[in-house]
Formats: C-alpha cells, sequence, structure tokens
C-alpha cells in the first residue's frame, strides 16, 4: 500500500464511480481498476461494491477512508514542513482580514514581523468573518483576523483586549456636544448606520431596550458605515478601533456603555492542519499588537 493508491482509492470514492475518478485522475479505467484490486489484494478485503451506477464503501472500506484522509493529510503537511525549512522564513502568508481590524493591526507587532522576515510576502483576502471562516476551511487562508461573535469550536484562537462599540456622528446628530459616551437606550428614534455583521447584536440590544431601530443604511464594511456618518446620513455603530480607517473629519464618537456591546479581534486558524512556519510567527507578532 502505497500513497499514489491511498489516492486514487479517495478519488474513486469521492466520484462514486471508477469511470469518473479515470477521468479525474487523467487515466485509463482498466489500470484504474487494476490498483484498486491489487490494494484490495494486498489487505485481504473487499473496500468497495461496485454497482451499475456508483460504488459503495464495505466496511472495511470505511474503515480506510478515514486513515487514508489522515495518512495524505500527513504526507501533505510533510511535505509543506521540509518546503519550509528549504525556504527559510520567505515565501508568501495568505491572512484573510475583516475591514474593521486595520486600525489595530497595522501597529508596532505587525511592523516588527515585516522588518524581521522581510522577504516575506501577503495575499490578503478581505471580507465579513464569516466570509473568512469559509475562506479557512476551505484551506484558502492560514489565518483569519476576525471579530467576535463567532463560533470558535474548530478554530484555535488567539485574542486581542476587548475594545467598546461607539457612536460615530456630525454635529447635527450629536445631542450631548459634552457627553463622551452614552447608553444604548439614548439611541432610540435616532437614525442608524450599521454593517450587516452587528445587526443581530443592534436588534437583541433594541429589544432589551423596548424600541425598534431606525436604521437608515445598511451595509457591509465598517469604512462605508462611517463613510455614511461622515456624509450626515446618521449615527455609526463600529467598534472604536475602526474610527479612523476611512474620512471622519466631520465626526466626533461616544462610547456605548454595555458589556453587550464590546468586541474583540482574534486571530483564527483550524485545528488539526498543518500551520507553516511562516503563519506561526505572525501570530507570534499578533499577541504584541
Amino acid at each position: 500500500m502505497d500513497i499514489r493508491q491511498l489516492k486514487y482509492f479517495l478519488t474513486i470514492v469521492d466520484e462514486g464511480q471508477i469511470t469518473s475518478a479515470a477521468q479525474k485522475l487523467q487515466m485509463a479505467q482498466p489500470p484504474l481498476s487494476q490498483q484498486l484490486k491489487l490494494l484490495e489484494n494486498e489487505l485481504g478485503v473487499k473496500l468497495l461494491n461496485r454497482g451499475p451506477r456508483q460504488v459503495e464503501l464495505t466496511d472495511a472500506g470505511k474503515l480506510l477512508l478515514d486513515r487514508a484522509r489522515q495518512i495524505l493529510e500527513l504526507s501533505n503537511s510533510t511535505i509543506k514542513e521540509i518546503d519550509d525549512f528549504k525556504r527559510g522564513f520567505n515565501g508568501t502568508l495568505k491572512l484573510g482580514t475583516v475591514s474593521s481590524s486595520g486600525g489595530i493591526l497595522l501597529t508596532k507587532g505587525l511592523s516588527k514581523f515585516h522588518k524581521e522576515y522581510a522577504g516575506v510576502k501577503f495575499e490578503i483576502h478581505e471580507g465579513n468573518t464569516f466570509r473568512l471562516i469559509d475562506l479557512l476551511t476551505k484551506g484558502i487562508i492560514e489565518v483569519g483576523i476576525v471579530r467576535t461573535p463567532f463560533k470558535g469550536a474548530a478554530f484555535h484562537c488567539k485574542y486581542l483586549s476587548s475594545e467598546p462599540m461607539i457612536a460615530a456622528m456630525t454635529k447635527e446628530y450629536d445631542w450631548k456636544p459634552k457627553q463622551l459616551s452614552i447608553d444604548f437606550s439614548e439611541l432610540n428614534n435616532r437614525p442608524l448606520i450599521i454593517y450587516r455583521r452587528f445587526e443581530p447584536l443592534i436588534h437583541e440590544m433594541c429589544a432589551e431596550n423596548n424600541f425598534e431601530p431606525n436604521i437608515t443604511c445598511k451595509n457591509d464594511d465598517a469604512r462605508t458605515t462611517l463613510l455614511w456618518a461622515n456624509a450626515g446620513f446618521g449615527i455609526a455603530i463600529v467598534p472604536k478601533s475602526a474610527f479612523y480607517l476611512t474620512a471622519n473629519q466631520n465626526l466626533s464618537y461616544k462610547e456605548i456603555k454595555n458589556v453587550k456591546m464590546q468586541t474583540k479581534i482574534a486571530a483564527i486558524w483550524v485545528k488539526d492542519r498543518y500551520l507553516s512556519s511562516l503563519a506561526e510567527k505572525f501570530i507570534e507578532s499578533f499577541a504584541l499588537v
């Protein structure tokens, strides 16, 4: 039994047919069938029942399927580790970031990383937390920089400190100019600009305070939220660190005094999956932010 045979076996199982598996592997069907037969003879068990339309796993086949996936994952991880060793700390680090993380990330911790590992290039994928989790799961990125809340059971997580949400507004909407913080209830009947990431939280908080939110603009980005507030369309609800991401010359802000209206930035990566040396060093630097 070798790695090639295991790849063949997994492809047949994934495709459900030897014919389509052969096409995917770009080989003829008879040699593929022969490799499967050799594997079954070596193990002394039948792995697949061949039906008229598709193959079905036997109990022994189900056992091998789990082991084969583990073996191939270990093989791929080993190849990546050796490649890392050959290249040193060079190459491309594939990251995912939420829009509201920029004000936190681009500080001394990551500047130090960039100076120490000057040969490293970055490939950045931007999106909301849910999209980045999908990219992580698919292996398109190694590390995601996301914002709470999110479901983290499948990930290792390294959190930064909590920060408050703020209400950012122009003078037109500032009902108490000298007040630096507010209770959430004070947002009743005020035009709110939010991004969808926090829509469930905003509705939950409004329900707790017995009013319906007056949402004048809903979008997908913290920067868009602030730009619309800066143009005078309403009051932006964003994490405090996002305030300086874009034009805010017309805005002032008030912190929202409620523990539920606090959020954290987190670096997350998939459990039980190989993490490159570059990614490990990046996460170490992230902790210094």
